[in-house]
This record gives C-alpha cells, structure tokens and sequence, in this order.
C-alpha cells in the first residue's frame, strides 16, 4: 500500500505538486506557473499535466487509485469548506470550481482534502516547522496579502466555515487605509506587500533610488523572496505547462518596481522612506499580535511569506509594538519567530491534511 501523500499548493503565480512521505519530507516536487488569464479548463489541464508528471518520475505510470494514500491541496481562497470549491482572488477562471471533487474523481478510494493555503502554510510550521512542540500556536503568513492559521491544544482550529485564524482582517487601525475587503484599517491593508510599497511611493519613495545613488550598503542582508507579487516569469523557461524543478530558476518574478521585495532591499540599504514603511508594517504586525496572544494565550506565532524576508527590520518594529501591548503576564511569554520551511511549506502542510489528520483535518 502507498505510504506517500499526493500534496498540491494552488496559487495565482505558480502550481507546486509533490510526493511528501509520512515524515513531511518532499519527494518529486515540480512546479509550474499559473497560466496567466487562464479559464477553468486551462488551469485544470495544466494542474492535470503537472501532477502526472510528478507521478510518472515517481514511477508511478498513471493517475488513478493505487497511486497514493490520499491527495492534500492548499489552495487560495474564498472557498467552500470542506466540500473544497474554489473562487481563489487571483486566479478568475475558478469561480465555484470543483477542485475536490474533479480530484477525487481522479483518486477514488483515498481521502481528498482542500484548505486554505495560509492555513496549510501555519500547519506545516506546526508539524515540521519553526512551531513544532508548541500545543498553542498562530501561523502568519505577510506577503501579497496576510493571513494564517490557528493551532489550540495541539490541534488544527477551523471554526464555522474553515476561516478561523484569518489574522490578516483583524483591524489595526479604524481609521487606517481600506481594505480589499470593504473595510478599513485591516492588518491586510496596512503590511501587505503591495499596499506597503504604495504607501511608501505615496510618501516620496523612488524605488532603487539609494542603490543608484552609489551610497554604501547600510544595512543586514536581505535574502531574495519566496514569494512573487503577481505575474509568473514566463521568460527563463518556465512558461505555463512547463515544469520546474527546486532551485533550477526562478519560476517567477516581481510584477513591478515597487515591490514588497525592492522596499525591503531599499531598506536594509538605508532609504529613510523605506525603513519607516517596513517600520509601519512591523507596528501593525506586533499590534495584531498582541490581540491574538491575548485572546487566545498562545506559545508561538510564526512568521513567514516574503516580506518576512526583511529580517529584523520588520521584526525589530513588530517585537516592540508586541512588548507595548501584550502586557499581561501570559501573553509577554509569547516567542515570535520567522518561518523555518521556505517554499516547500504549503506542500508540506497540504500534506499534513492526510498525514497527520488526528490533529490537522476535523470533518
């Protein structure tokens, strides 16, 4: 019998589908970017091609049952949970789309299961990663847009309609800046990446202003992100339907010059704007925090997705918002820690759904 999970991470830049053992490891992972303006056939078809050819290097020459002990999809949302149809923002050719079902379909006999991939991303941390031995733990996840996942008592939190520990539209700042979601002042609309770096042109920043200046470095190393802004990289060989391996190229790029990615960089290498943006950030960050921690007495809060890549320039700020309004005792003993699974995290925790799903699946 297969011992090995079928795990896929859906998102609006890439499609990332691999073999994970009962151990978390990634086996055969490839990936491939999203066709840009794909309709519901198209995305399906290249999500198809790409799981087959993960199963044939396997080994394993078909697709169908026998082939895996169940299938784990983290996948952007809105969604239905946990019938798993699928309206993901970025990606507007799935609208209601049965992801699960066209799945099982595929994989009779064995369980199909479908997430949030925040939540996917806070489980992996919690099972192999930066959270693992903590029995209360928030996830976060602060890229093109912010979100998480809730561990209480060791175990997975879904709430009524799968959406619990959705941190991202916690309010930070009634008066604050909209919100994609209709309102106001969400953490979302304050530290994600893009909105960042539209604050930050707003307020003067010329993106790559310093570096051009010939001024010397002035700050840590800032590692390349994880994560894209929006487009796919289409030119170094990794069109739609073209597979990828880890660490071959790049799979895709930033969209424009005033990136999350090129703030942060502008900051490590001194522009005053850009360190007062990831300054900005890390405040709505830490305040958030402090409102999770005191309201539900948590052990750990991991952090991760691009902009956490800004190294303490982002944490520095959050620690001390943290330190000014988690004033209890029991929520002063939080530990708020980056990331530790990278790019192969959503796999991973996809994974989990089927692997470890005592603690990580409740319907």
């Amino acid at each position: 019998m297969p011992q090995s999970v079928l795990a896929v991470d859906v998102g609006g830049t890439k499609f990332a589908v691999a073999l994970v053992d009962p151990t978390g490891n990634v086996q055969e992972a490839r990936r491939v970017a999203t066709p840009p303006g794909g309709d519901a056939a198209a995305l399906w078809e290249t999500l198809v091609d790409l799981i087959g050819s993960v199963l044939r290097t396997a080994g394993r020459d078909d697709l169908g049952s026998g082939m895996v002990a169940g299938v784990g999809v983290g996948c952007g949302g809105p969604m239905t949970w946990p019938e798993g149809e699928v309206s993901p923002l970025n990606m507007p050719g799935w609208r209601g789309f049965p992801l699960r079902a066209r799945l099982a379909s595929r994989f009779p006999g064995v369980p199909v299961r479908v997430h949030n991939d925040a939540v996917c991303l806070a489980v992996a941390e919690h099972w192999r990663g930066a959270g693992r031995g903590s029995a209360d733990m928030l996830g976060m996840v602060v890229s093109t847009g912010v979100g998480g996942g809730l561990i209480l008592g060791g175990r997975l939190i879904d709430g009524g309609s799968g959406n619990a520990g959705h941190i991202g539209h916690v309010v930070v700042d009634p008066d604050g800046p909209e919100c994609r979601c209709g309102g106001r002042g969400c953490l979302e609309a304050v530290a994600r990446g893009p909105g960042l770096a539209a604050w930050a042109v707003e307020q003067g920043w010329v993106p790559g202003a310093v570096e051009r200046s010939g001024q010397p470095y002035a700050g840590p190393d800032v590692p390349p992100y994880g994560e894209a802004v929006a487009e796919p990289d289409t030119g170094h060989g990794t069109g739609p339907g073209q597979a990828e391996k880890p660490g071959t190229g790049p799979d895709y790029v930033e969209e424009t010059a005033a990136s999350g990615r090129r703030l942060a960089l502008d900051a490590a290498a001194g522009d005053e704007i850009a360190l007062a943006a990831l300054g900005r950030a890390g405040r709505a960050l830490g305040v958030a925090i402090a409102s999770a921690v005191n309201l539900c007495d948590l052990d750990v809060v991991t952090v991760g997705g691009g902009l956490s890549q800004a190294g303490p320039l982002l944490f520095e700020p959050l620690r001390a918002a943290l330190r000014e309004h988690a004033r209890m005792g029991f929520a002063r003993r939080v530990k708020v820690v980056p990331a530790a699974l990278g790019q192969d995290a959503g796999l991973v925790g996809a994974a989990a759904l089927v692997l470890a799903a005592d603690r990580y699946w409740s319907r």
